[in-house]
Order: C-alpha cells, then sequence, then structure tokens
C-alpha cells in the first residue's frame, strides 16, 4: 500500500510532540515504514519521519486566524500535488481541521478523530470520509453511526521502571486551559509536594494568556515549570515521579502520557473525564477522582499501588503493535469498501 498521511498544518510531527495526534501518527507512520508499505507524511517543518516527507511551513509566532487559513492552503497545495504524481492509495488525516484541506473524493480517505466530537463542525459526517475513534468513551458519544475504533498505543519499550526514591509530583503535556495545570498546581501546593511541569506553550494567544495568568503565578522554587521536553527526558521524569496527575477538564478521548506513566512503573491520579477509566484502572494503575480534594487525598495513598504492576499492566494493554496492526487492517477495509463501491455493476 501507499499512504499518505497528513498532520495538523502547524505543529511538528517527532518523538517529542506534545499533542497526542502528533505522538500517534509519528508511531504509525513507522509502523506502516516497518511493515513494507511506503509512508508518505504531509506535516510542519521539523517533523521526523521514516518514509519520505513534505514539509511545509511550521508557525513560529502567533497562531492567528490568518496564519491558520494560510497554512491550510498551503497543506491542501501539497495534497494535490502529492496525489498528482502518485497513485496514493488511502489518504489518512489526523488534523482537527482536516475539512479545511479535503481533496475531492477521488480516493480512499480516513480521518481519526483524536479530539471530542463536539469540537468538529457537522459537515465532517457527510460520509464523504470514513471516520475512527480512538476509544469506546469517544465512539459512544456518536448518535446513530457505527464508526470502527482503534484504541491508542505507546512504545512500551521505551519506558522502564525506576527503583529509586519517588519524590515528585509530575504534569506532562500541551500548556492550555482545557489540561487544567493550575489545578495540578494547587494541588502540590496543598501536600507541599514538589512538581515539575513540562510541555509545551504553543503560539496561541488565549494558550499564552493562560499560561502567564494562570500557570506561572503558582510556581515556585519547588513547583517547576521545564518547558518543552523531549523523549529522553520525559522518560526520565515518568520513571522518577511518584505519581502523574491529569486534572483534564475536558471529556478525554484518551491519554498518552497515563499510558506512558503506567509503563514507567508510575500510577497516575486523573480525572474521572470521558476516555479515562478506559486508560486508569481505579486501585489498580491508579485513581479515579471527581475534584481537586479528591486529587489531593488520592495522592496521599499513591504508595499503595504497585510500580510493577502499574508496568505490566501497561505492557499487556498499550503496545503499539496493537494499533498499528488495527490500522493496517482497517486500511485494507477502507480501500475496498471504496473499490466495491466504484465497481461497476
Amino acid at each position: 500500500m501507499i499512504i499518505l498521511s497528513v498532520a495538523f498544518p502547524l505543529l511538528p510531527v517527532s518523538s517529542s510532540s506534545g499533542g497526542g495526534a502528533e505522538q500517534i501518527l509519528y508511531l504509525l507512520e513507522r509502523g506502516i515504514a516497518a511493515a513494507g508499505h511506503r509512508s508518505i507524511v504531509i506535516a510542519a517543518k521539523g517533523s521526523h519521519v521514516r518514509g519520505d516527507l513534505i514539509e511545509t511551513p511550521a508557525s513560529t509566532s502567533e497562531i492567528t486566524n490568518e496564519v491558520r487559513l494560510d497554512a491550510q492552503r498551503t497543506h491542501l497545495q501539497a495534497i494535490e500535488r502529492v496525489l498528482n504524481h502518485t497513485a496514493v492509495d488511502l489518504l489518512h488525516f489526523h488534523g482537527l481541521d482536516f475539512y479545511a484541506y479535503q481533496p475531492p473524493p477521488k480516493l480512499p480517505m480516513l480521518a481519526t478523530l483524536h479530539l471530542p466530537l463536539d469540537w468538529y463542525p457537522p459537515s465532517i459526517f457527510d460520509g464523504s470520509v470514513q471516520l475512527n475513534c480512538v476509544s469506546r468513551a469517544q465512539a459512544s458519544s456518536a448518535q446513530n453511526v457505527n464508526w470502527p475504533v482503534v484504541e491508542n498505543g505507546i512504545d512500551t519499550g521505551q519506558y522502564g521502571t525506576n527503583t529509586g526514591k519517588r519524590a515528585h509530583l509530575l504534569w506532562l503535556g500541551r500548556i492550555c486551559p482545557e489540561k487544567g495545570v493550575h489545578i495540578a498546581l494547587r494541588v502540590a501546593r496543598r501536600l507541599d509536594l514538589p512538581m515539575i511541569i513540562g510541555g509545551p506553550v504553543h503560539p496561541f494567544r488565549e494558550h499564552e494568556t493562560y499560561f502567564a495568568e494562570a500557570v506561572r503565578p503558582l510556581l515556585d522554587s519547588r513547583r517547576e515549570y521545564i518547558g518543552p521536553v523531549a523523549l529522553g527526558t520525559k522518560v526520565k521524569l515518568l520513571s522518577e515521579a511518584a505519581c502523574l496527575l491529569i486534572p483534564s477538564l475536558v471529556t478525554e478521548t484518551s491519554s498518552l502520557v497515563a499510558m506512558e506513566a503506567m509503563a514507567s512503573g508510575t500510577p497516575v491520579v486523573a480525572f474521572r473525564r470521558g476516555a479515562l477509566p478506559e486508560v486508569v484502572e481505579h486501585g489498580i494503575t491508579g485513581f479515579l477522582v471527581d475534584s481537586e480534594e479528591e486529587m489531593a487525598a488520592a495522592v496521599k495513598k499513591i504508595e499503595m499501588l504497585s510500580p510493577q504492576v502499574c508496568r505490566s499492566r501497561a505492557l499487556d494493554r498499550f503496545d503499539a503493535s496493537r494499533m498499528i496492526a488495527e490500522y493496517l487492517a482497517l486500511y485494507r477495509r477502507v480501500i475496498d469498501a471504496r473499490a466495491a463501491s466504484t465497481r461497476p455493476a
């Protein structure tokens, strides 16, 4: 197969990407190439892929509506150039805004819905693109449809349990209001525990304002923001933490960082939102809570959980090899369904 994967236009795809969609595309694309298929990726400058990369400009300043529209036009032009010269078997979108650079339906197209369904416009549900979900919770929020579900996975081999003393709390991800970084910091201050915050502040005005007004005032000598983290740093931070906090304020469709923490032998304390109960096994690999107060209480009980059990459960449930195999099978089904629908009667 020849698979054309299309990323969100403004953020690069690499092992150190902060966004879940970019992380999944990074792993999946490598799996496509490793399975002997040809992989082509359209993604922002600075991306690192196993197959052929078609670069589009990345944003280095504030992402305004004008910048976004220009990036979408550039992405569509890049897609059309590839399709004019290469017999692509399937086009796989990963960006929230994929509908803005969707070419005419002349080939099989798949879009993975990495975010809550109500973040997408109704127009995407017109049937021109096969859609798939990343968790059962996300799929159950759809009305009167039966989209395939391919649950996310991680490269479990990159993570290992650290048996040394574990002290600090940890939060990792994109710094934005819906991820609740300020809640994690308030929990750390309430318990008087050290905490490390890691992840990018992308150049959206709302994100930068949130960091300046809601996050930075809660930082001090014991609660530290270290900026974006490369893969090696993330692995080390996860293995050394007492626990990972996920006080998400949105209906999460999955949680890669929770999977990564468990693969490191580190338990997770998370709000009971969206697919998080599918990822975190309450009382086994972490605790599910419903408030800031409950999160603080759960952190006090974290030593009850076994790092070895956390890692064992992650290896059993979250390895990316399962996800890659399921996507390759889905590709063939989408390609075959398209061929059947266009075959003369």
